[in-house]
């Protein structure tokens, strides 16, 4: 039996038990084939190689005793990259030791910043260190500002890996206190971005830094091909962590993040495509994995989705969200598979979630899930939200073609939180062989379109 449930334009409470056994089609016209087109998307995902030849970063030190922390080694580390690009490309390493950075990687074609087991970089929080600007972005809208810590623009065939760690040095005295709401009664740095945006002002003329105090993230390869973040240990990150942007052919595998700031997702594709994530671990102070397209007019301007992404074998811990679409995903997100993972935590508020408004529309559709295994969030286990911030505007947001195939939890607040809008329902959920135990209220289900439990036993409340 397949329990179908019609809810558009209609809101409702619900506690349900429903066992069914019977397959379900794919809905849409738009869904993608589903489960059998990955293994034809991951041999499109292929990391990039490198010629072997190493350039230490201690043949570019002067003056200074190798592996000394008082030193700022950022002119060394560029020198070294500019002679691995020069020479055709290869591997600049960071052996092991304390090296302090003032200022910004930039990463060229061809380089991979090789850190080696027991390397620290660690890297300066004095903001003017961050300058000139470059082109970035802030939740979803592009502007100059000051460079993120490890950046790379236009190159192709780029990398960070090894066994080290990367150190932002982010903390209460510094960035993290960077809100970027001035002050009361006045219009913030955040609101002026937007409406910049919202205006058509040029990229290049939205010009911030000390002032305004908008924050940086920590890895961004901007407009790049071929990019590899692999094996290495992030913390204490301004703001979002590992975050790709206008990329394709992107592999993130075996990363450790642990970092614990306001706004510290762990790693956000934004309009990208053809990205893996693969064997990392994931302990944040927000999203654990956030993919996005843009925010708002700036989203439907550049309009580039992010699409044809794997997250496989992670470990999700504290977290606002172990998997996340939106909220910034005015471009659009379509064809996410997520499988084979843990996520466990106190602390960790949903296991997958996606969360969007009518102001920031675009689409969030063609989701599959799989073998994920949730031991406590402290929310819903599935949580699909369009009423973000109960934010409301004339581009309500398109989601369906959700399947969710063998979830199980011990422990949450609901087992299901889905909101659609009257105007625009959600469409097309399906749960397969899913078990919810330990939840402390029923779900809640508004506004959804074809709901379908199959072998799936969602709890009444106790």
């Amino acid at each position: 039996m397949t329990a179908k449930f019609n809810l558009a334009r209609a809101a409702c409470l619900v506690a349900v038990t429903l066992v069914g056994s019977a397959p379900a089609p794919v809905r849409g016209d738009d869904a993608a084939a589903g489960w059998d087109a990955l293994p034809a998307l991951l041999e499109k995902i292929t990391p990039p190689t490198f010629p072997d030849r190493d350039f230490v970063i201690t043949d570019y030190i002067r003056e200074a005793e190798a592996g000394s922390s008082k030193q700022d080694v950022l002119p060394a580390i560029t020198a070294a990259i500019a002679a691995c690009h020069d020479a055709g490309g290869g591997r600049v390493v960071v052996p092991a030791g304390e090296w302090r950075v003032d200022g910004p990687i930039h990463l060229r074609s061809n380089v991979n910043l090789h850190v080696q087991a027991g390397a620290t970089i660690r890297f300066s929080t004095d903001a003017t260190d961050y300058l000139p600007q470059v082109l970035t972005r802030f939740e979803g809208t592009e502007l100059m500002n000051f460079s993120p810590l490890v950046y790379a623009y236009q190159q192709e065939n780029i990398a960070v890996t090894g066994e080290g760690t990367l150190d932002g040095g982010a903390s209460k005295k510094n960035w993290w206190s960077w809100t970027g709401r001035g002050a009361v009664g006045q219009e913030s740095p955040i609101q002026q971005l937007g409406r910049m945006a919202d205006e058509g002002v040029p990229p290049a003329e939205r010009v911030f830094g000390e002032k305004e105090q908008l924050r940086i993230n920590f890895v961004q390869p901007y407009d790049c091909q071929n990019v590899l973040i692999e094996g290495v240990t992030v913390v204490n990150s301004p703001m979002w962590i590992l975050h790709p942007v206008l990329c394709k052919n992107v592999t993130v595998r075996g990363v450790t993040v642990d970092s614990h700031g306001p706004n510290n997702d762990g790693c956000n594709p934004e309009s990208c495509s053809h990205v893996l994530i693969d064997g990392c671990t994931f302990d944040t102070g927000d999203d654990c994995i956030a993919i996005k397209s843009g925010r708002n007019a700036d989203g439907r301007r550049i309009g580039v989705p992010s699409e044809s992404i794997v997250v496989r074998n992670c470990r999700m811990k504290d977290g606002h969200g172990g998997v996340v679409l939106g909220s910034e995903m005015s471009g659009g997100i379509r064809n996410v598979y997520v499988e084979n993972c843990q996520m466990d935590s106190p602390e960790l508020e949903r296991a997958i979630r996606l969360k969007s408004n009518s102001i920031r529309g675009g689409y969030l559709e063609n989701m599959f899930v799989r073998n994920i295994e949730v031991g406590e969030v402290s929310d819903a286990v599935v949580r699909i939200n369009l009423e973000y911030w109960n934010e409301s505007g004339d581009h309500p947001p398109r989601v369906r073609n959700v399947f969710i195939d063998n979830v199980t939890s011990k422990k949450s607040k609901y087992p299901l939180y889905l909101v659609g809008l009257p105007e625009r329902p959600i469409e097309n959920v399906r749960l397969t062989n899913c078990s919810f135990a330990g939840a402390k209220k029923p779900s809640i289900i508004e506004n959804v379109a074809n709901l379908e439990l199959i072998n799936t036993a969602i709890p009444r409340e106790d």
